[in-house]
Parts: structure tokens; C-alpha cells; sequence
């Protein structure tokens, strides 16, 4: 399981970043993505990428996907969502202190899956007796 991390401009570019995770990228989301604090996600990422940032960010969120981190990546190349979107695994020195962070922090209001809850099929036939 891997901690992704988006950073963005405002609200609604990380609602539909996290959108474009689920449906375009297939990635199930194992937990609600929580709020995280922008500069500390800024920093995160510059300790990441062992480079400074050009732009900072306004916002910032982070969740749990089920797939392995590998896979994440790959996948999430594939798609161009509005806002930066970057894969954590547990090999990074930060990982530890995000999760620890993750843990404590308050659900990002405004985000709903997209995919369906149930595997159950639904029998939509006129009752007809």
C-alpha cells in the first residue's frame, strides 16, 4: 500500500485530481483523503525530488491506494490530472512522518467516490407478477 500525495492551486484541482486517480489511472482508494498541510507537503516533495519547487501550493491532500507503488506510478503517468500528484512509499525518509500525519489529520471535505460501493448486481426488471 502506497501514501499519495497532491498538491495543487485550490480545492476543486485536487477534487478532480483525485477523481482522475480513481477513474482514469484505476487506482482504488483504501482510505478518505485527509488534509495535509500545504508547506509541509511542499516540503516533502522538495525533499523528494532533492530539488526546490517553482511553484508552491496552496493545497494539499493524501491518501491510501491498495495498489503497490510500482504500479501507482505507472499508472498515474499515464494520466495529466491538475494538480501534482506524487507516490510515497515507505522507502523515503519522510514516509514515517507524513504517515504519522496522515493519521492524525481531518478528512478533505468535498470528496466522493466515483466507482461503485457495491459487486452486487442490481436486478432493474419491472416487477411484473
Amino acid at each position: 500500500m502506497a501514501l499519495v500525495l497532491i498538491r495543487g492551486e485550490n480545492n476543486s484541482k485536487i477534487l478532480n485530481a483525485i477523481a482522475d486517480v480513481e477513474r482514469h489511472a484505476n487506482l482504488n482508494l483504501t482510505t478518505k483523503p485527509k488534509r495535509i498541510d500545504a508547506k509541509y507537503a511542499d516540503k516533502i516533495v522538495e525533499n523528494i525530488l532533492k530539488a526546490p519547487l517553482r511553484t508552491k501550493s496552496n493545497v494539499a491532500t493524501a491518501f491510501r491506494i491498495k495498489e503497490d507503488t510500482a504500479t501507482a506510478i505507472v499508472q498515474i503517468k499515464k494520466i495529466h490530472p491538475p494538480a501534482h500528484i506524487v507516490v510515497i512509499s515507505n522507502d523515503y525518509e519522510d514516509y514515517k512522518e507524513l504517515n504519522k500525519s496522515f493519521n492524525d489529520a481531518k478528512v478533505f471535505k468535498g470528496y466522493y467516490s466515483g466507482k461503485k460501493q457495491s459487486t452486487q448486481m442490481k436486478d432493474y426488471k419491472a416487477n411484473n407478477e
